[in-house]
C-alpha cells in the first residue's frame, strides 16, 4: 500500500469540476486541515504517509471504484506527500494535464462515492 486515507469532508464546490460538459473532469484532494479557501474546493481526508510515489500502472481505489493510474505529474508526488494534495483527473491520458495531476482510467466519481468514511488507496 502506497497511500491509504479516509474521507472526512467534502467542500461545497468539491464536485463542481465533474460536469460532463467540461473537457477535463477532476476533483481535488487535501488533508483535512486544508485552509478554508482550499477546503471549499476539495475532498478532505485523514493525514497519511505516502510510502512510495504513485506511478502509471498503479491502482487507485476510491470506495468501491477501482482505477488504473495512467499518468502522474512531478508535483503531485511532492504535494501528496506534504499536504495530502493532488488533482485526480478522470481522463485516462498518459500525460498529466498539469504537474499536480494524477490521471485515472475509470468511471467518474459521484458524491455518493466520496461520503465521509470512504477509503482512498493507492497500491
Amino acid at each position: 500500500m502506497k497511500y491509504d486515507v479516509t474521507v472526512t469532508g467534502l467542500g461545497d464546490m468539491a464536485l463542481a469540476f465533474l460536469d460532463p460538459a467540461m473537457e477535463m473532469r477532476f476533483v481535488i484532494l487535501f488533508n483535512e486541515d486544508a485552509p478554508a479557501e482550499l477546503a471549499e474546493l476539495s475532498i478532505l481526508h485523514t493525514k497519511a504517509e505516502l510510502t512510495e510515489a504513485p506511478a502509471p500502472g498503479d491502482t487507485m481505489k476510491i470506495g468501491e471504484k477501482t482505477y488504473k493510474v495512467t499518468a502522474v505529474g512531478d508535483e503531485a508526488i511532492h504535494t501528496l506527500k506534504e499536504l495530502g494534495h493532488c488533482t485526480l483527473a478522470f481522463t485516462a491520458d498518459t500525460e498529466p494535464y498539469r504537474p499536480g495531476c494524477i490521471n485515472l482510467d475509470g468511471e467518474v466519481i459521484t458524491e455518493a462515492d466520496v461520503a465521509n468514511g470512504t477509503v482512498i488507496q493507492i497500491f
